[in-house]
């Protein structure tokens, strides 16, 4: 026998109306993504005709969890006071509409890498894992990995995806969004290409971004000098000071890719002031597609980053952990977007 809905709407009629078990119910109200979309979407329409709610305190003591996720910013020189990298605060959008997707709250919070905040989480019952964006230099960073993965704190990072990463890392493939930039100069007949940003192990991501670029170099023949890499964090005044680094230094270059479009912006300001063509003389490729990038003059051509693809497997990823999983790590592909700072309109 079936059960009938009477009175205040419970999980076992909406199971009832529906044809299904309780279990499936409870996994679909969730968000859970072993039940199908049109199972799902057949079970939300009972339970809102049903005016049903979900008890998530009852929820929630049940299976132990807060069904909260936390974000946590770590701190980026700005000229705003933000401290906080403008690609970031667009993937906070992706992010979001995630965890709304699969009805988890999201506790967002910023962070200085100096603070304890490895143990103010998960072991306070704040929050089932984090997802952590940002860390500046990653030497630093690693050790603050290293102490989350022995006290087992679940948690999704992203940043640099290789075989020494720590915990569970989503990332661009900066290797080949590299190698697109490089590319990309090259058949537009650049020969000299500089890199602006690090390229060494306190920023993997922009090493992995200069390796693609030189990998293009080589496999076209050319001289993949090494002279022509100047350090640069990612702001506007780092880009500007390595652009003027890199005219003071006498090298010759007709192209610069900039490991962030912060970077980017910067040199541009830089190359305008000593009078040099944007990109009839001097062509520059970014990085990340920030909403500043189309609006410079000329607009930035720029390697776009996968930010929803970005949000939800960041999310994905870190449910996969909480419910006992071990999700691998993920390379998300760049895409090209070309304007006119590479060229000539």
């Amino acid at each position: 026998m079936g059960r009938k809905a009477t009175g205040r709407p419970t999980s076992f009629d909406i199971a009832y109306a529906a044809g299904v078990s309780q279990p499936t119910v409870s996994r679909a109200l969730r968000g859970d993504r072993s039940v199908s979309e049109q199972t799902r979407l057949r079970i939300e329409r009972i339970a809102r005709d049903l005016n049903y709610t979900v008890d998530k305190n009852a929820s929630s003591l049940r299976s132990q969890r807060s069904n909260t996720i936390a974000l946590l910013f770590f701190e980026d020189p700005t000229p705003d006071g933000s401290m906080i990298n403008p690609f970031f605060l667009s993937m906070l959008g992706a992010i979001t509409r995630a965890c709304a997707d699969r009805r988890l709250d999201l506790l967002i919070s910023f962070q200085r890498m100096e603070d304890d905040w490895h143990v103010q989480y998960q072991d306070s019952h704040r929050a089932d894992g984090l997802i952590l964006l940002g860390y500046g230099d990653y030497t630093v960073y690693r050790t603050r990995l290293d102490q989350l993965e022995a006290q087992g704190t679940h948690f999704a990072r992203w940043g640099s995806v290789s075989s020494d990463a720590g915990g569970y890392t989503i990332g661009t493939d900066n290797l080949q969004a590299g190698r697109l930039a490089g590319e990309h100069l090259i058949e537009r007949g650049c020969r000299k290409i500089a890199f602006l940003g690090h390229a060494d192990e306190h920023y993997p991501e922009f090493r992995g971004r200069c390796e693609g670029l030189r990998k293009a170099i080589r496999e076209a023949g050319l001289d993949s000098a090494e002279s022509l890499q100047f350090d640069a964090i990612t702001t506007e005044e780092a880009g500007h000071a390595a652009a003027e680094a890199l005219i003071a230094s006498g090298e010759p270059f007709d192209a610069v890719f900039a490991a962030s479009d912060l970077i980017a912006i910067g040199a541009m300001r830089s190359l305008i002031e000593h009078g040099v063509r944007v990109p009839e003389d001097v062509a520059i490729v970014g990085f990340d597609d920030i909403p500043a990038a189309s609006l410079t003059t000329p607009p930035l051509t720029t390697i776009m980053q996968d930010i929803r693809g970005a949000g939800e497997a960041l999310v994905e990823t870190l449910i996969a952990q909480i419910e006992g999983g071990n999700p691998p790590p993920r390379k998300l592909p760049g895409k090209l977007i070309v304007r006119g700072s590479s060229v000539p309109g």
